[in-house]
């Protein structure tokens, strides 16, 4: 069964296309990425799936509604958690769940909710006195009241920290072990490796590719590399290895692209055949980062 159906969505602003025609099933019970540059299409996409925004063409169904027509009914079956939100400093933890809990029809407990974000002891504390990861993790709170179906979340660890971050990755997890379809945007593509079944790139308002993370490492065929700091390393020692493509020299750091199990082994060997020197050595597998930047480029956007 499948949580979200899109087909040739379009949004326009003016003269504008931001998303020009994408089409994507989110499974039940999955965690969907969507990753892409900024102004890519991400927000709006999402906005459309959560009823925010109308698409200007094309067929969004989310849990078999259209968030345009039957927004009301949706949002009693969906949990949101914007890119930006923000909410009186002086408001009280207590008063800010009881404030969301009125908007909902059907609310499940949420002191056990508190508990498993790590939240109870905040209970009386003011909005504005919370940390930065509290007030995340309060939002996955409020997101999480009327028992949704599908989570939303967008970028949800902007601006945290890396402890705060893999936290927050757990409790991902956690909504999706119970049962709960998981939809996320989000600039890390660690993160996207990390919790994603699968992940759309989105470019110019399309979707370049679409597929779990291995499989599109996988189709990229990038080189392995094997990366070491020597001061006397002769390039074409290297180049007549065993699987190696290329090789690179930038001062005294040393780069060996290829393919093969034995990559790395046939550098070491090398190095100590010749008696070099040499420190830092490291392998590097091709990631999701790699295929990012490979279908969108290296430019900076803004």
């Amino acid at each position: 069964m499948n949580a979200i159906i899109l087909e040739n969505l379009k949004k326009n602003y003016g003269d504008v296309q931001a998303v020009n025609g994408i089409s994507f099933e989110v499974r039940a019970g999955e965690i969907f990425g969507m990753v892409g540059p900024n102004g890519a299409g991400k927000t709006t996409t999402i906005e459309c799936l959560e009823g925010l925004r109308r698409p200007s063409s094309g067929r969004v169904s989310v849990l078999g509604l259209d968030p345009g027509r039957r927004g009301y009914e949706l949002r009693e079956r969906i949990g949101v958690q914007l890119q930006e939100s923000a909410l009186p400093d002086r408001l009280r933890v207590r008063e800010i769940i009881d404030l969301f809990a009125a908007f909902y029809a059907k609310t499940v407990p949420w002191r056990p909710i508190l508990d498993e974000l790590g939240l109870s002891e905040k209970i009386d504390a003011a909005f504005g006195k919370l940390s930065g990861g509290q007030k995340q993790r309060l939002f996955i709170a409020l997101a999480l009241l009327n028992d949704p179906e599908i989570v939303f979340l967008d970028e949800l660890t902007t601006g945290l920290d890396p402890q705060a971050r893999r936290a927050m990755w757990d409790l991902v997890k956690g909504i999706r072990d119970k049962g709960k379809s998981v939809f996320l945007t989000t600039h890390y593509m660690e993160e996207a490796t990390q919790l994603c079944d699968r992940v759309a790139i989105i470019d110019h308002g399309r979707i370049v590719a679409l597929d779990a993370p291995p499989n599109l490492i996988a189709s990229l065929g990038a080189e392995n590399r094997v990366v070491f700091i020597a001061e006397e390393a002769d390039p074409e020692r290297f180049r007549a290895l065993p699987g190696v493509t290329r090789v690179a020299v930038e001062d005294d750091r040393v780069t060996v692209y290829g393919a093969g199990d034995d990559l790395v082994v046939h550098v070491v060997m090398a190095l100590a055949g010749a008696k070099i020197k040499f420190r830092d050595l490291r392998t590097e597998q091709p990631t999701l980062e790699d295929v990012f930047l490979t279908l969108t480029g290296k430019a900076m956007r803004d």
